[in-house]
């Protein structure tokens, strides 16, 4: 695997280490496999799926000046710091991008274990020491290449974290919100004596073999990508309040949290569904799964019926077909 470098060490927002990402996994010259860390002044991204006012404490990160943006891949909201490390992992890779994304998660647990600390990554999307959370990573696919992509906390204000961050209901209703803040552990609680940068240094030691350089060029073709991050519609992105004639709230362990609404016709029939969460997207969910949904009779059997040639799983990572018609109902 090799190192993505850029040719400086300015602190740029993190759109345009989103766009970085999409530039490096389009440029088919790039080695099969890379990897690069970068960070950022306060900030909270929030996964593609979600709906930012349910998710993000807009007032607090006003108040803060914390920056807010979406991002192409599924998963949750989190918040990202000067002593937060971000992680971007680009592969060209004919397995699934699941398969992509647990052996990902498999290769920073063991750099973890590998200065010593009781190291897992889960089924989801987390890697834990001590059964604490420590890195959160997401996932999505552009022809070709997946793009894995997640934090590491080393030694983030969690204080400031869980103000800019509001979890959901049915999130606290599982856990509480004291329980939300002892799943999360730093490293540096781990390492009081370790520099950011000297972890930065170990990480791409034993995750890299080399490295690529970016030239001047390559940063303004980012940037000309980095523009869509910061686009109002895209940041703001869909609402499903128009959608409401059913509202189902959900959370399935090891999957996410899920807000579906239902709209149907006088013939009740789906018009539209609306499907919103923290959950990991493996395919195409409009193409895959709404549209087919549309017109059908909004009944378990009707939808299972127009179902039928497809995995769940495929679309929505972990999930089962009997779990998404227990969500539609």
């Amino acid at each position: 695997m090799k190192y993505v470098n850029l040719p400086d060490d300015m602190i740029r927002p993190l759109p345009f280490y989103l766009a970085m990402e999409e530039y490096i996994a389009r440029n088919t010259d790039m080695p099969d496999e890379m990897f690069f860390m970068w960070q950022v002044r306060p900030t909270v991204i929030f996964g593609r799926n979600q709906v930012m006012e349910r998710e993000v404490n807009m007032d607090f990160c006003r108040s803060r000046g914390i920056e807010v943006y979406r991002r192409k891949s599924g998963g949750g909201c989190v918040y990202a710091d000067m002593d937060n490390v971000m992680f971007s992992y680009v592969s060209r890779c004919e397995s699934p991008v699941a398969v992509t994304f647990s052996r990902y998660t498999s290769m920073v647990a063991d750099m973890l274990r590998s200065l010593g600390l009781r190291a897992e990554n889960t089924s989801r999307n987390d890697v834990l020491i001590d059964g604490r959370k420590v890195s959160g990573n997401a996932f999505y696919h552009i022809p070709g290449r997946s793009i894995v992509h997640g934090t590491m906390l080393f030694d983030t204000d969690v204080e400031v974290m869980t103000k800019a961050i509001t979890p959901s209901r049915i999130k606290l209703d599982g856990r509480g919100v004291e329980s939300v803040r002892s799943r999360v552990t730093t490293l540096r609680e781990y390492f009081p004596d370790m520099d950011i940068e000297e972890f930065k240094a170990y990480a791409r030691g034993y995750l890299c073999d080399g490295a690529v350089h970016l030239s001047a060029s390559d940063v303004e073709r980012i940037a000309d990508l980095e523009r869509g991050y910061h686009d109002d519609s895209w940041i703001a992105g869909r609402r499903s309040d128009g959608c409401a004639v059913k509202r189902i709230e959900r959370r399935i362990e090891g999957v996410g949290c899920f807000s579906v609404a239902v709209a149907t016709d006088s013939s009740h029939r789906i018009s539209d569904v609306d499907i919103t969460g923290d959950y990991l997207l493996t395919g195409d969910m409009d193409s895959l799964l709404v549209d087919r949904l549309k017109g059908v009779e909004y009944t378990p059997e009707s939808v299972r019926g127009a179902m039928s040639d497809i995995t769940i799983g495929n679309v929505v990572y972990g999930m089962t077909d009997e779990q998404l018609i227990n969500i539609l109902f």
